[in-house]
Order: structure tokens, then C-alpha cells, then sequence
């Protein structure tokens, strides 16, 4: 089962994703950033969400951390919970 590990940032609305997403492009600390916005219990650890498996996530998220590049902020995505910005700092 491939496994993988990621920090993310959760707000609510697309337009806030896309602030953050430009002060992330402008060279922003991720971790930092997921402190002060997101709106996920991840936030006190700087969006960490730790290792999990291919299916523990919803699929939009899975989909980000198993197909596209390691260490770039991908979103937004939109999931159920709203909309994520998503960096995937490894996977198996």
C-alpha cells in the first residue's frame, strides 16, 4: 500500500486559498501560514497531517499527493471540507 506524508493548509473559500497560495508563490513559510489560516486541527503542527495510505485521505486529496510533483504547493483543491493547499514532502 503506498504511503505518503503532507502538509496542508484548509480554508473555506477559494478566494482565501488563492491569497495564501500567492504569499506561499512569493516565498512564504508554509508552516507558518497553516498556523495563522487554515482552519484544520493540523494547523498547531504547521498543516503536518503525518504519514498516512493511498485511501485515508478524501480522492481529490489522494490524487494531489500520489500523481503530481513532491515539494510544490498544489490548490486549490476542493474537497467537502473546502478548499486545501496541498505540499507532499514524500511518498512511497
Amino acid at each position: 500500500m503506498p504511503r505518503a506524508s503532507a502538509y496542508h493548509i484548509l480554508v473555506k473559500t477559494k478566494e482565501e486559498a488563492a491569497k495564501v497560495k500567492q504569499q506561499l508563490d512569493k516565498g512564504a513559510n508554509f508552516q507558518q501560514l497553516a498556523k495563522k489560516h487554515s482552519i484544520c486541527p493540523s494547523r498547531k503542527r504547521g498543516g503536518d497531517l503525518g504519514e498516512f495510505s493511498r485511501g485515508d485521505m478524501v480522492k481529490a486529496f489522494d490524487d494531489v499527493v500520489f500523481k503530481k510533483a513532491l515539494f510544490e504547493v498544489h490548490g486549490p483543491i476542493k474537497t467537502k471540507f473546502g478548499f486545501h493547499l496541498i505540499k507532499t514532502v514524500y511518498r512511497s
